[in-house]
């Protein structure tokens, strides 16, 4: 059975097809997601916590080992690394290939809610997971900078305004903003007036804890009406942590100025940016799971104009990464490849056949292929990704190959004596 006869015997049919798949595939072009790499879900997550103050050694020991054990039991976990640092630690599981991610998502989290009675209760917040996936990596990165403005200022401008802004933006997935340095209150203890008093450092933690708590106080009935009493007791000055009473010693009371300092200072000191030797902050911009890395990143950038002009003229905001110039770079290159390799085709048909009628079906059956294939990744839900490209690339290798041997097959029956329709339907068989 010649699967080409029916095409060859109704050419009217066939041109009309090849010019809806041309249009289905022009249209499903313009509508496919750009981006480095293809998304796929790795069966990869990783695992972190935090605990301030804490030695790596504690991490590991009191945090890391107790995740660690109940991660072992999960069904299909290949490798387990951990590292640990100065008040934080990070898990990464390695599942199977065929695992699902996001069951194994499901299984993490099951698996860190058991652990919570193993870990340190001290731990400000639970640990939290995150499928590990190469094209989550940031899309757009904009600096902020001023000669005059105090940072904490700048961090509320980009927290507030910037971030709350771009991350409305379509196909904008996360707004991170670093860099920035939180006001805090700082509690600088000297060990010797605390051993003095015969009190330890869990015994001021404990203390700053109680005293800085916003509890309800409380509602008084009447026959008429109801008050909620209401008073704050969170301290946010560091004066009024001074007055802190510790413990009685003799019965006077120790105050936790008498054990050491209190002053305002940043939450976390080794946090920071710069740009061009300044400090700054960052704004990291991540995309939405499939959207097209180069509109996204138009669209945020048309937006830094109205941006600039709702904060202070005195911030300045820079782009320090913008991936859409090296997507454009590496797809640009690939497209080349293609087109040069559609016309070496079409120009070694016409040098070896002589033939202007051979020439036009590799000229015209090639790049229909390639255009018709974009209908199909749309369908699929693939992107125009380096991979896509580069394996459109090979595909075209044997299209091509395809349609050199059949052009000369038609082209030595028409030799013969055939005549075209007759070289046509011999020539595919």
């Amino acid at each position: 059975m010649n699967i080409s006869e029916p095409f060859i015997r109704r050419s009217v049919a066939t041109t009309l097809l090849a010019t809806a798949i041309l249009l289905a595939g022009a249209t499903a072009y313009t509508q496919l997601p750009v981006a480095p790499l293809p998304r796929v879900d790795f069966p990869t997550i990783n695992v972190s916590a935090n605990l301030p103050g804490a030695s790596p050694r504690t991490m590991a020991s009191a945090v890391a080992t107790p995740l660690e054990r109940r991660f072992g039991r999960i069904a299909g976990v290949n490798e387990i690394t951990s590292t640990s640092t100065l008040g934080s630690t990070s898990i990464t599981l390695q599942f199977d290939l065929d695992r699902d991610v996001d069951a194994a998502g499901r299984d993490v989290q099951a698996a860190i809610n058991a652990a919570g009675g193993e870990l340190p209760t001290n731990l400000p917040s639970r640990p939290t997971y995150r499928k590990v996936n190469p094209a989550d990596a940031p899309i757009l990165i904009l600096a902020l900078t001023s000669p005059t403005l105090p940072l904490a200022q700048i961090y509320d401008a980009a927290n507030s305004v910037l971030a709350q802004k771009i991350a409305q933006v379509p196909g904008v997935g996360q707004v991170f903003v670093g860099g920035g340095q939180n006001p805090a209150v700082r509690v600088q203890v000297d060990p010797m007036a605390l051993a003095g008093v015969g009190l330890g450092l869990e015994d001021v933690r404990a203390a700053l804890a109680q005293a800085s708590i916003d509890r309800p106080k409380g509602v008084l009935n009447g026959p008429q009406q109801a008050m909620v009493l209401a008073a704050t007791d969170q301290l946010l000055e560091a004066p009024l942590y001074e007055d802190i009473v510790l413990a009685f010693n003799n019965g006077a009371p120790v105050r936790l100025r008498d054990v050491g300092r209190v002053f305002q200072g940043v939450e976390n000191e080794r946090v920071a940016a710069w740009t061009d030797g300044q400090r700054s902050i960052s704004l990291i911009i991540r995309r939405q799971p499939g959207a097209n890395v180069i509109d996204v990143i138009e669209r945020v950038k048309a937006l830094l104009p109205s941006l600039s002009n709702s904060i202070s003229p005195a911030i300045d905001v820079k782009v320090v990464l913008d991936r859409s110039s090296s997507i454009r770079a590496s797809v640009s290159d690939v497209k080349l490849s293609l087109l040069l390799s559609v016309a070496l085709v079409v120009w070694v048909v016409f040098v070896f056949l002589r033939s202007a009628r051979a020439t036009v079906i590799p000229s015209v059956s090639v790049p229909l292929a390639l255009i018709g294939t974009f209908a199909v990744m749309y369908l699929c839900g693939y992107s125009i990704d380096n991979l896509s490209l580069m394996a459109l690339t090979i595909s075209t290798g044997f299209v091509i190959d395809d349609a050199i041997v059949v052009t000369e097959n038609i082209a030595r029956y028409v030799e013969q004596g055939d005549t075209p329709l007759q070289a046509a339907l011999r020539g595919t068989k």
